[in-house]
């Protein structure tokens, strides 16, 4: 169970034709009752975007945090869409409100897929009634619902964390397009814990900045990027503000983890610390810098430990740094000291490098700063996906 697995919530997946594939490709994911409840969102920063992203912010913004359900779409982004974007979403809300007897305003909407290209309403008009006919409170309809977001993803991404008194579940797509600031990635946390929306907030700004802006793939922002978290009170449970940003950022860690586990080609997925910096903010920022790489990721995907490009993206990122303090490691093997080469045992690195998980650990030798970002290898199998439209 993931979105259902605390009290109070319902979900379902259809398949309703927006995919030739046939697969699913609509979601919900609603309050058992219909009626709304505490909720918050954070969304791509991107200027693109897409009218599902517009329209849910307003949503949230004019209820005062409060929704009663998410509609979800894979297959077709509706992103550079122009107005008719914008009154597909409109009508969207508008079917699934009517058919769970509450406002349009008390509906969130998310969609991924290809950008540019009109939303297929005639078998979303069909589908959402069938959508919202199918919710149930089972394990099954929660895996249905995760299953229909997916796009290039090639396993459901599902978290459930038991807190002190509560639970929180959550689902998410991602594979490409993933970057910090979010990812293409939908989420959705559901939780039975009594928490107003500023709290959720709160505890969704610590989550996502702890997990889906740790990670990337290909440094590329989406136009579709959403997460929502809502709150049924249903366990009659107020945990302590940091036991909440626990419980979210545990699950959204364990979805961030997934998707860069599960990203188009990657064959290795790596972690790259930094530690010395001046501040956590500049580690942040050097630890990107390195995540970002091409050249750092073709090494990855060729067990290279190139280490000078390592070096060589630490003095290219805008934080302090001294050469002569720096050093690098895989897996815990020092191959550069002081800005220069150092002996090590190239077996263990060897080794290191030919496992899927790799950690490069960077001391610029500077300060107490340190921070870290969840990235993967650039294999032939993410060129393939993305020669094309897709």
């Amino acid at each position: 169970m993931s979105v259902t697995a605390p009290r109070g919530f319902v979900a379902a997946g259809v398949a309703c034709g927006i995919k030739a594939s046939g697969n699913l490709d609509l979601a919900l994911v609603a309050t058992d009752d219909a009626a709304p409840v505490a909720c918050a969102g954070v969304f791509t920063p991107n200027r693109a975007a897409a009218p599902s992203v517009q329209v849910s912010r307003e949503h949230l913004r004019s209820s005062g945090g409060r929704a009663a359900a998410v509609v979800l779409s894979s297959g077709n982004a509706n992103a550079a869409t122009g107005s008719r974007g914008r009154a597909d979403v409109d009508t969207m809300c508008e079917l699934v409100g009517a058919g769970l007897g509450v406002e349009p305003g008390a509906v969130l909407v998310a969609q991924t897929g290809l950008i540019g290209i009109p939303l297929p309403m005639d078998p979303v008009r069909r589908g959402i009634p069938a959508l919202v006919a199918a919710r149930a409170p089972t394990a099954d309809a929660a895996a249905a619902a995760a299953t229909a977001i997916m796009t290039t993803d090639t396993v459901r991404k599902e978290s459930v964390v038991r807190g002190d008194g509560f639970t929180v579940g959550a689902m998410a797509k991602g594979a490409a397009m993933l970057a910090p600031a979010m990812a293409t990635m939908l989420a959705v946390c559901t939780t039975d814990a009594v928490a107003g929306p500023a709290e959720l907030a709160a505890a969704l700004r610590h989550a996502v900045d702890g997990s889906f802006n740790r990670m990337t793939v290909d440094g590329c922002m989406s136009t579709n990027d959403t997460v929502v978290v809502l709150a049924s009170g249903r366990s009659g449970v107020t945990p302590s503000p940091a036991a909440l940003a626990a419980a979210v950022g545990q699950a959204c860690g364990e979805l961030a983890a997934a998707m860069v586990g599960d990203a188009e080609g990657a064959t290795k997925v790596a972690h790259v610390v930094v530690q010395g910096a001046a501040s956590d903010a500049e580690a942040y920022r050097a630890a990107r810098q390195v995540a970002d790489s091409l050249l750092v990721k073709c090494s990855l995907n060729g067990e290279d430990p190139y280490w000078g490009r390592v070096v060589s993206e630490l003095g290219a990122a805008p934080v302090a740094f001294d050469l002569d303090r720096v050093s690098v490691a895989y897996g815990g093997t020092t191959v550069c000291a002081g800005g220069v080469a150092a002996d090590h045992d190239t077996e263990a690195v060897r080794a290191h490098m030919a496992g899927r998980s790799i950690t490069i650990t960077c001391d610029l030798g500077l300060g107490p700063g340190q921070a870290a970002v969840l990235t993967t290898d650039l294999g032939y199998g993410y060129i393939d996906e993305n020669r094309g439209t897709s």
